[in-house]
């Protein structure tokens, strides 16, 4: 049997008012009238046969019917929006919009893309840097670089590299640093986060107490702004491979001791797995799997 589908204005209505649990913001919205959405939401409930909202005198709240029907409606808009960003990308394949952690952006990814623009001259890339992770659905991000173990439900992770985790300082700070006990009279730099046991791991391997990382200390929720301070000479910092290589070879840091950790996630190419073989990423992806990798020898 063939089931009536109802009106899509009242549904579109429904699932607006819903959001926001207002009919005057939905209407705002929607670019119409409060009364016509009442109108539209009145009609839905008529042609369901049961309330979607209970109205009462401190605002609007789902019924039972609307708590249930909601999660539906709402991913078929979700999925009617993608699939239209879909349609209206095949009239734009030239522009690639790749989501990144700010500091993979700014300490590894920017100095290396002038070389895929010579490669690549007729792709447009567009840089989207941020510390939450993209909603392909929703985001208008065509592939991302994620941290983790690769195993995201959906996407087709292409493995990249993994960091090698170590202190580094300026050369000039580094000249009083002859053991990893010197590190006691040292400011230690380090960036909160998922990597905030960084210094810890790297201090149990060296055979020093893991509590010397709760002594003088400067936190950053960027590495990028870690690694500059560890630049400026402000401290020791706790560095990853992917985010000091670049300032390694280029002499503004050095590296004290000898112990390298090899951390055991790694950094992915992610993209819907339904548009990963996309020209333009198909593109993004060979480049980047042909790139040096950042961990060895600094020179």
């Amino acid at each position: 049997m063939t089931v009536r589908l109802p009106s899509l204005n009242g549904l579109r209505a429904f699932e607006t008012v819903a959001r926001h649990m207002s009919f005057t913001k939905a209407a705002a919205e929607l670019n119409v009238s409060q009364t016509a959405v009442s109108h539209q939401i009145r009609r839905l409930e008529a042609e369901l046969g049961s309330p979607l909202f209970l109205r009462r005198n401190d605002g609007l709240a789902l019924s039972e019917v609307g708590q249930a029907y909601l999660p539906g409606v709402r991913s078929a808009f979700q999925d009617l929006r993608f699939a239209t960003e879909q349609l209206l990308a095949f009239d734009n394949n030239n522009v690639l919009t790749i989501s990144t952690l700010v500091s993979v952006a700014s300490k590894w990814l920017l100095p290396r893309l002038p070389a895929f623009q010579r490669a690549f001259p007729a792709i447009d890339v567009r840089i989207s840097a941020s510390t939450d992770w993209v909603d392909f659905r929703s985001g208008g991000i065509d592939a991302a670089i994620r941290y983790g173990h690769g195993d995201w439900k959906g996407l087709q992770a292409d493995f990249l590299m993994s960091d090698e985790i170590f202190p580094v300082c300026s050369p000039a700070l580094a000249q009083s640093l002859n053991s990893p006990a010197d590190l006691a009279n040292n400011t230690l730099l380090q960036v909160s986060g998922v990597t905030a046991g960084d210094w810890a791991s790297w201090l149990s391997a060296v055979g020093q107490a893991p509590q010397l990382a709760e002594g003088p200390r400067l936190t950053f929720d960027l590495a990028l702004m870690a690694v500059q301070a560890a630049v400026d000479g402000q401290g020791v910092c706790i560095g990853r491979s992917t985010y000091v290589a670049d300032d390694l070879r280029a002499g503004r840091l050095v590296i004290p001791f000898e112990l390298r950790l090899r951390d055991a996630l790694g950094f992915y190419l992610v993209a819907p797995v339904e548009t990963a073989q996309a020209e333009k990423i198909a593109a993004f992806r060979s480049w980047l799997l042909a790139l040096p990798k950042t961990t060895g020898t600094f020179v």
